[in-house]
């Protein structure tokens, strides 16, 4: 059988099912029940110091890895 016909088989099937399944477990995972914190947290990164500047120590303690 010829190489681009077997890979054309199993990208029309089983990679098809595959990638449909981590699709929908992806979707599951982002909209899984008590995940609303960590994104709301994670979405609030940019507005932190939107009061006022951060203090120095803050901004070097943040930088650090």
């Amino acid at each position: 059988m010829e190489t681009y016909s077997l890979l054309r088989e199993f990208a029309d099937s089983w990679m098809l099912l595959f990638l449909f399944t981590f699709f929908v477990a992806v979707i599951l995972w982002v909209f899984r029940p008590g995940s609303r914190s960590e994104y709301q947290e994670t979405a609030d990164i940019p507005f932190r110091h939107a009061d006022k500047p951060a203090p120095a120590a803050a901004t070097e303690k943040e930088a650090q890895p």
